[in-house]
This record gives C-alpha cells, structure tokens and sequence, in this order.
C-alpha cells in the first residue's frame, strides 16, 4: 500500500513534516482559527505572516482560517483572555496591550530599558523559557514565537528639537510603562490601537503617534504629521501564541514540524525588525537612500545623549519601581525572574 506523504515546503524555507498516523493512515484534519495582526502592517502581514498561514492550510491534516484583527474586531487588549477561553486556536498578540491581565509578561518590554535591537533580542531569548512557563499556567497557551515590530518611535506634529519639546503633548502609546515614561517627560499619554491613530492624529486627538518607523509609514502616518523623533521607547513586542488544548491535539512529529515553521516565522519577523525600519526612517524624512516605503518629508528630529540620558533616568526611577510593584501582586517571584533575565541582559536591576 503506497503512503500518501502531506509534505509542504513553506516559502519561509521550513519543510513541514507529515501528519501521519501509524499504519500510515493520513490525520483528520484539525482547523486552526487565527486572527494576525493588524492590516495596516501591511509588510509583517502581507509578505509573512498570511503567507505562512496560507502554507500551513495547505498541509493535509491543517485547515487554517486566518483574518487580520482588525477586520474581525478582536481588540489587542483581550487577546490573552481569547486564546485561554479557545475563542482561536493561534493569535497574533502585542503584548505590552494585553498585559492588563498578566503584568510579568510587559517586563519583556518595558520602556526605556532596552537601548537598542540587539539588547532586546537578547533580553528575549532570556526569557522566554519563564514566559512559556507563565503563559501556559496562566492562559493554557502555548508560546510559538517572540519578535519585536522594532524601535518604536515618535512621528509627531509641531515644532520639535529635543524631548524636552514634547511637554504638553498628548501622546499615543500602546504599553502601561510607555504611558509612564511618556508622563516622565512631561507629555499626556493616550491609549489607542494602531488602526485608530491616523484619525486620531488627522483629528488632533493626539499631537504623537508612538510606532515602528516601517509601521507608521505603512499606516500613512506621516500624512498626517510633521516631524519624526528616532527616539527608541520601546520594541513592541509581539507573540504568536497557542490555545494549549489545540496543541495537545497534535503529535510528537506534527508538533515538531509546527516548532520548527513557527521558529522560522520569528526568524523572518526578526529580519523584518532589524532589516526594514532605517529604510522606512529615511523614506519618512524625505532622504536619497529610501528604497523599500513611500517617500514623505518629515523634519528629522536630532536625539541627543542627553535626551537618552533622560530617558534611562525616568525608566529607572518612575517605569520600573511601578511595574515591579504591580507585577509582584500577582507573581511573587516576578522581580527576581526578571533581574535574571530581562534585566542581566539590559544591565539594569530592580530592588527587591
């Protein structure tokens, strides 16, 4: 009897192995409900992940639904509480918004304690272990990648030539400690989702929008502002988390094969992160080197060491002393799992 052998070649490169059962029977197929990111991260969406999720539903024993966030209306914040209650199978989560239900899981990003992409990469692989754990305990699921969208950074209206310019402002951000370090220097934050911020600042709801440099300039941002501050506040971290009980459905090989596409997803996400934003920096502010995004001419803001001065002294005095507090009211040993990791890598650590 010939074996009907469901290999798949994934254009992210990674051969998926078959499902099979013993005695070479094809698997019953299993559906997978995703919900992406947002549709407005056109590169991240468009030119990764739709394509690895179309790969997966081509797998024999996988049918995947995917849909964008936004275009299902699942709001970023509830994301934890969907994946625990097996509302999706897989999700696309940005974890500083939905980190009002588990506060130890914002400690892979808080603002203003990663100085720059390598930092925060290291202060991932750190942790992860811990989140994992965490995660499945807390929200039965499964971590399947960890990437950041890159530095997220200011594209503002108004006359802006350090930080100490943005006093005053209403600023949108998307974590709890961006909030606190956005009130550090003076500004007022304002929570938004990212499909809400080009009203937001067309409307002057909002004076900043606070994103990834090839985020903003794909969401058309610079359309509706004026100058650009290459300031890092944070790294926006995302995750592609799995309902547990979804993934204790599949075997050892279909698990392995599984690990081994979402691995090279990361991968792809990572290099989109380190590969894209200095190219869409140049495009937002009119420069000859803009290749890969739409040409705009915003005013670049110089950042000088005394603004990132400023910056580690706000994070060090106001964002983490809150979070740690906040954090070990729910997980005792919160702040000794994060000078372990998150803060060995970044150099910082917070007193218990």
């Amino acid at each position: 009897m010939s074996i009907k052998t469901p290999f798949k070649t994934l254009a992210l490169g990674v051969s998926l192995a078959s499902g099979l059962m013993a005695g070479g029977l094809v698997q019953a197929e299993t559906t997978l409900r995703v919900v992406g990111n947002f549709s407005g991260n056109k590169l991240h969406v468009d030119e990764v992940e739709r394509p690895f999720f179309e790969e997966l539903d081509a797998r024999d024993d996988l049918a995947v639904v995917y849909n964008t966030m936004d275009a299902i209306g699942v709001e970023a914040a509830d994301a934890l509480r969907n994946i625990r209650s097996g509302a999706f199978d897989v999700m696309s989560v940005q974890i500083g918004m939905a980190s009002r239900d588990e506060p130890f899981f914002e400690g892979i990003d808080l603002a203003g304690v990663s100085p720059d992409l390598d930092t925060q990469h290291e202060a991932i692989d750190a942790v992860r272990e811990a989140f994992d754990a965490r995660l499945q305990e807390r929200f039965n699921a499964k971590l399947m990648t960890l990437w950041p969208f890159g530095p997220q950074m200011m594209f503002c209206n108004g006359d802006i030539d350090d930080v100490g310019d943005l006093s005053g402002k209403k600023v949108r951000v998307f974590t709890p400690s961006m909030s606190r370090l956005v009130e550090g220097l003076g500004a007022t934050p304002v929570t938004l989702q990212f499909s809400e911020v080009y009203l937001a600042l067309q409307r002057g709801v909002a004076d900043c929008g606070v994103t990834a440099p090839s985020a903003g300039n794909n969401g058309k941002w610079p359309e509706v502002t004026d100058t650009f501050v290459p300031l890092p506040l944070s790294y926006s971290v995302q995750g592609h988390f799995m309902n547990l009980d979804t993934w204790n459905r599949f075997d050892e090989s279909q698990q392995q094969a599984l690990t081994e596409a979402f691995a090279r997803l990361e991968e792809q996400m990572w290099e989109l992160a380190y590969g894209v934003n200095d190219d869409a920096i140049a495009c937002n502010t009119g420069q000859n080197s803009c290749s890969r995004h739409e040409a705009y001419d915003m005013a670049l803001v110089e950042i000088d060491p005394a603004s990132r001065d400023l910056v580690e002294t706000i994070t060090k005095e106001e964002v983490l002393p809150v979070w740690a507090e906040t954090c070990s009211r729910q997980y005792e040993d919160c702040v000794e799992v994060w000078n372990e990791t998150v803060g060995d890598a970044a150099g910082m650590t917070i007193s218990e």
